[in-house]
């Protein structure tokens, strides 16, 4: 796939998914419900999970079921339903690794300053999705896009997730969005991440989920071109993330609220 494959219609592009691959049929349930909403109000989708979780907050925080494994459902997944999908990669040595399952390579945020991940992700020929740091400006991010396209490959998206508002919380600088799109990239909204409450006393990163659809809403209202969620039947028994990730049965509310939104706009 290509980054015209996403953004050759009026609609935006939904990357969406659990955070980590906690098993097969997990992630088939979720695959099929997000395609079965997705195809009904003609949004490109590109379904999301984390073979691995590389940063947790503590040594006993879950992982993954294995780098193999994981990759092998993301690679059912795509050959399943006919979508794309995506991981993150921690190293330069992943990537070549998970290119060869997946159609997307996410570099992330507290990543996306280094330099050898980023080059390898370019010489695979995959999308690579370049998530803004928490700790930079929306300005910065031309410069990590631009080690991908130096090293060979326009395939580009940049995300904004959110940045850095005193130890415990985040915040979205919408104004963010239309700065990074004249890059000439499009610009995803991490809608999920941007609502994390991480560095929790109890080591267990917290979230304000009830804040989903206002942060939605008001990115497809400032223009951008895709919208990042992610999804899981029951949060509260995630092995990552659950705080900040929205229930699935509120999903298919919340994207045609978006489909609404992005059409006034447009």
């Amino acid at each position: 796939m290509d980054i015209k494959s996403l953004t050759s219609t009026d609609n935006f592009f939904l990357l969406a998914g659990p955070c980590v691959i906690e098993g097969e049929e997990m992630a088939m349930r979720i695959a099929e419900r997000v395609v079965g909403i997705t195809n009904r109000l003609g949004i490109p989708y590109v379904f999301k999970g984390s073979y691995r979780k590389a940063n947790r907050s503590r040594l006993d925080s879950f992982t993954g079921i294995g780098d193999e494994k994981a990759l092998q459902v993301l690679a059912k997944v795509r050959d399943t339903f006919g979508v794309p999908v995506v991981t993150d990669i921690h190293t330069a040595d992943e990537a070549a690794m998970a290119a060869q399952y997946v159609d997307v390579l996410q570099i992330p945020a507290f990543l996306c300053r280094q330099t050898d991940l980023l080059v390898a992700a370019a010489s695979t020929g995959k999308v690579v999705n370049i998530k803004k740091g928490q700790f930079l400006s929306a300005g910065a991010m031309r410069f990590a896009a631009e080690k991908v396209v130096e090293a060979g490959n326009p395939n580009v998206m940049l995300t904004e997730r959110g940045t850095t508002f005193g130890y415990q919380d985040l915040v979205v600088d919408y104004r963010g969005i239309p700065e990074m799109q004249t890059f000439g990239y499009p610009v995803v909204l991490d809608v999920t991440h941007s609502l994390q409450q991480p560095n929790q006393t109890s080591g267990v990163t917290g979230g304000m989920p009830q804040l989903i659809e206002t942060v939605a809403k008001a990115g497809i209202a400032v223009g951008a071109d895709g919208i990042f969620i992610e999804t899981h039947e029951n949060p509260s028994v995630a092995k990552s993330d659950g705080a900040n990730m929205l229930r699935l049965d509120l999903l298919d509310g919340l994207l045609e609220k978006l489909v609404r939104i992005r059409q006034a706009v447009k």
